[in-house]
């Protein structure tokens, strides 16, 4: 049996995609979120009626951040996987839903659309399962790695339509930030 690489080289190959993947992903991640206001801060988000299910505000920065992290040794793993069939291919979809996640929030933050975060994060929801599906058929610690995502973003998935429930007429609405004066 030929070897193409010894097992050292794919380690040390898996740990330089990681060392791109990983903090690139963290880093677009939290790019978008701040670049779209996302959070308590944000003067329309504050007066949504949250949902009772809805985790505490600090919760999100941590589970996305280590969410980022599992993503990013998950493509490192399939991109280090030179030669699989289906890699090409596993990374394109990864790449797609990828932009789908950081649109989300500029769409429902920045733009204050609830319905249109439901509509892209329902895509999510698809393009993060075929993903995992591509990932097993390259390497199945790969896909391992996405099952928490998938699960969070059911989650928020069903956030999102809980917002949209309870505040209906505030979808596409913009709240003017409230103005405090200080007399002098």
């Amino acid at each position: 049996m030929n070897l193409l690489a010894s097992s050292g080289q794919l380690r040390a190959s898996f740990a330089r995609w990681a060392l791109v993947f990983v903090p690139t992903l963290v880093l677009l991640g939290f790019l978008s979120g701040k670049m779209a206001q996302s959070g308590p801060d944000n003067p329309w988000f504050a007066a949504l009626v949250k949902p009772e299910v809805y985790p505490p505000p600090a919760a999100f920065g941590i589970v996305w951040t280590v969410l980022y992290v599992l993503m990013g040794l998950a493509l490192a793993m399939v991109a280090a996987a030179r030669g699989a069939r289906g890699r090409g291919i596993a990374v394109l979809v990864f790449t797609v839903q990828f932009a789908l996640n950081l649109a989300w929030s500029p769409i429902f933050f920045g733009a204050h659309q609830i319905t249109g975060g439901l509509i892209v994060i329902a895509l999510l929801d698809v393009l993060v399962l075929l993903t995992a599906v591509l990932f097993y058929r390259v390497r199945p610690i790969a896909a391992a790695l996405l099952v928490p995502y998938l699960a969070w973003i059911f989650f928020a998935t069903y956030l999102n339509y809980a917002f949209l429930e309870a505040n209906p007429k505030l979808d596409g609405v913009d709240v003017a930030p409230a103005v405090e004066r200080f007399e002098i």
